[in-house]
């Protein structure tokens, strides 16, 4: 999968990590995501989707933390979290909102196979152990999955990234496995520490 990586993703990780930051921090990450996967969703749906991608998103930002801990990268953690969000909509049939095309699920699962077997994450439950006890059902569309029927044309998606984790810069190249974290990260630019933590700039 290719992601963004940049001054705000490191801060928002060690803001993660810090009793008196983490819970603000989560809480922007989960509005965050929210938003800006509601903007991939057909117009009709999003109000309807809204409370389960909120439960979704608090369930994979613990998945990410434990990601981290459990001694991989900050790229790679976040990209564990994406694929938990494409699983779920795939299992939604919620195709429009993928970032990844139907035909590398599997791919991505593999890849990371080790970590979700250690927290019960497969496809058809995405978040595993870290699902909260209260998600959110929300309607599901199965036949936007039988209009594909070979005609891959999902319009968020992008194929050709499912062997590696590929992070694009902030100078616009794109690299496999991410970059070392930074000496001088600013705490302030973690997502949920200031007014633009619910906007599109930090799309990953």
């Amino acid at each position: 999968m290719k992601i963004r990586q940049n001054a705000r993703h490191w801060a928002t990780k060690q803001a993660l990590t810090l009793p008196g930051l983490r819970s603000l921090t989560h809480a922007g990450l989960v509005r965050l995501h929210t938003n800006i996967f509601l903007k991939k969703a057909d117009e009709d749906h999003r109000t309807e989707r809204r409370d389960h991608l909120n439960g979704l998103f608090d369930g994979s930002i613990d998945a990410y933390t434990a990601a981290l801990k459990a001694g991989y990268s900050e790229a790679e953690a976040r990209e564990i979290t994406h694929i938990q969000g494409n699983f779920d909509f795939y299992n939604h049939g919620w195709v429009e909102m993928m970032e990844i095309p139907v035909t590398e699920i599997n791919d991505h699962y593999h890849r990371y196979e080790e970590f979700f077997e250690a927290h019960d994450i497969t496809v058809e439950e995405p978040l595993g152990e870290f699902r909260p006890d209260d998600l959110p059902a929300a309607p599901k569309t199965p036949e936007r999955l039988a209009e594909l029927d070979g005609n891959l044309d999902q319009p968020n998606a992008v194929g050709g990234y499912a062997d590696d984790v590929y992070v694009e810069t902030e100078d616009g190249e794109v690299t496999a496995g991410g970059s070392d974290e930074p000496d001088d990260v600013e705490l302030g630019n973690a997502v949920g520490m200031s007014d633009g933590s619910s906007s599109d700039a930090s799309k990953e």
